[in-house]
């Protein structure tokens, strides 16, 4: 896990980022929030972490996007009193006894504590596995540029709020959410064997039925189409089933 951390400081900042981020940005009052930027057309652009830490809040995200996302929020920036600089910060996190000062990953309780400090690292805990039990996405595994936020379980995962107001892709996403059900989405399934992550998978008819990602313990998330799903579904050499 390789995190960014940036300071978003000015008087600004949260009606900033609300009219920008699919979550409530009024929610940043009660603690952390996860959230997503999002294209017009309502696909995924980064997710990412928000931390009220005194008069400023902290921006969590992979770093493999740190840079084009502030770029593009800074565009969007235009007279607001706001600025987003780097921060020193590293984050640790664990799914142990939390240590002073850190707090809650807003996603799942599985995901534990998260400490914004001097020092980086974790507590060895099995993240691939926590993941894939309780259907968590990653940035860049789960999480590309062909994902729909709803898709990939953001309602579940407190990172969508359909009550506040507009956000860019906010018609898209809302459409998807009242007026069709989803025929696509994240995944757990059984598996037996291995097969490398992006793998496509087939039905036993030999269609086109998802894409295979984080396997452990003998399971595995994948990008399903549920009309394909009832029956044996195969990854190269590996044998997926329905739980």
């Amino acid at each position: 896990m390789m995190r960014k951390i940036y300071e978003i400081t000015g008087k600004d900042r949260e009606h900033f980022l609300q009219g920008l981020i699919t979550n409530d940005a009024r929610r940043l009052a009660e603690g952390p929030i996860y959230a997503a930027l999002l294209t017009p057309q309502g696909k995924y652009l980064a997710d990412f972490l928000l931390v009220p830490r005194g008069d400023s809040l902290l921006f969590d995200i992979d770093e493999s996007l740190a840079e084009a996302t502030v770029k593009r929020l800074a565009m969007y920036k235009l007279r607001a009193d706001v600025t987003i600089t780097p921060s020193d910060l590293q984050v640790a996190r664990g799914t142990g006894p939390a240590p002073e000062g850190a707090v809650a990953d807003p996603r799942h309780p599985a995901l534990g504590w998260r400490l914004y400090g001097a020092e980086t690292g974790d507590d060895g805990s099995d993240w691939d596995a926590i993941r894939v039990e309780n259907l968590i996405p990653e940035t860049g595994i789960e999480l590309t540029p062909e994902t729909y936020i709803l898709e990939a379980g953001f309602e579940r995962l407190h990172g969508v709020d359909f009550r506040k107001g507009c956000y860019v892709g906010q018609e898209v996403t809302a459409r998807m959410k009242h007026k069709t059900e989803l025929r696509k989405g994240l995944a757990r399934l059984r598996i037996e064997g291995a097969a490398p992550v992006g793998s496509e998978i087939t039905d036993a008819e030999g269609r086109a039925a998802g894409t295979l990602y984080t396997q452990a313990g003998g399971f595995a998330l994948a990008h399903l189409r549920f009309d394909r799903a009832e029956g044996p579904l195969l990854a190269g050499t590996a044998r997926l089933t329905r739980p």
